[in-house]
């Protein structure tokens, strides 16, 4: 190949990658070393306070999936401009710009001309370059956005620590019962409820196998209707009343915190109810159940 074909090819490549060249794929180092600590403070956090919180399992969740998503455009931004450097090579090794064409227009990788002829060429390759490069710009950011919810959540988390211990602490921490899989508190709870309400659903409780706090036998689920569907409007209400039934009564029986309709009260973090991370469907967003757990 004559060197100036060879110089035209490294003015054509230069003008691409120079264009929409980014960061590799990977997480930085110093991301890494912030998400690995904020994990470590949160699982302390969770001991601490004896068992899961909703809030921080779901700002947890929430920078996972954010950093996910930006490591996936990441890895489809690099296979895009890995084609439209190719399509530029092959397009110049075919004669698509010759010599004289490429030094009479004084064609430099940073000029118009270039990027004109070549989006006249491929003008769909650039476009999905350009569109990632967006993309994965407000996946970054929601990112970033996300990680510093996070530590703000563990901030405050860390600063009612002592207050939340010594509130706990009139409530030893049981072990379930050899024979129901259930704590003695919480069979108390459940018996509570069900002699205040009617219960035509059904409540399920122990949960062999599962990590959080049905797995422990502290939790159960007060149904409001059947076959993930939604509760009607009397039921509704009767499960408004229940949750309302359980924070008035919290401190007397250690309930921990109660989810219905997607929202939490964590009688721990204290704040009212909050709303929670869609987890979707009916079911998984506590729409057809009353969720209470104790301590």
């Amino acid at each position: 190949m004559r060197p100036r074909r060879l110089l035209g090819l490294a003015v054509v490549a230069t003008a691409l990658l120079g264009t929409f060249a980014v960061p590799v794929a990977q997480a930085a180092p110093d991301e890494q070393a912030t998400l690995a600590k904020l994990t470590k403070q949160a699982d302390e956090l969770t001991k601490a306070y004896r068992g899961e919180i909703a809030s921080l399992e779901d700002a947890k969740t929430a920078v996972k999936k954010a950093s996910s998503r930006a490591k996936k455009l990441k890895g489809q931004l690099g296979a895009a401009e890995d084609r439209v450097a190719e399509f530029a090579q092959t397009s110049y090794m075919g004669g698509g710009l010759d010599d004289s064409q490429l030094f009479s227009l004084n064609i430099d990788p940073g000029t118009v001309s270039t990027m004109s002829y070549l989006s006249t060429q491929k003008a769909a390759q650039l476009t999905t370059v350009r569109q990632l490069i967006a993309d994965h710009k407000k996946a970054t950011e929601d990112a970033d956005e996300e990680i510093a919810k996070l530590e703000k959540d563990i901030k405050d988390l860390q600063s009612k620590r002592r207050d939340v211990e010594r509130r706990m602490a009139k409530f030893g921490i049981q072990q379930p019962g050899s024979a129901s899989g259930l704590t003695a508190r919480l069979v108390n709870v459940r018996a509570a409820i069900m002699s205040q309400f009617p219960m035509p659903f059904g409540v399920g409780c122990l949960r062999v196998g599962d990590p959080g706090e049905h797995g422990k036998g502290r939790a159960c689920d007060f149904m409001m209707s059947s076959g993930g569907r939604l509760p009607d409007a009397v039921a509704k209400e009767r499960g408004d009343a229940l949750a309302q039934w359980c924070i008035s009564h919290a401190d007397q029986y250690g309930i921990m915190y109660i989810i219905w309709q997607q929202r939490i009260y964590d009688m721990r973090t204290g704040g009212g109810w909050k709303m929670m991370e869609d987890r979707g469907g009916t079911t998984a967003n506590h729409y057809d159940h009353v969720h209470v757990s104790v301590l």
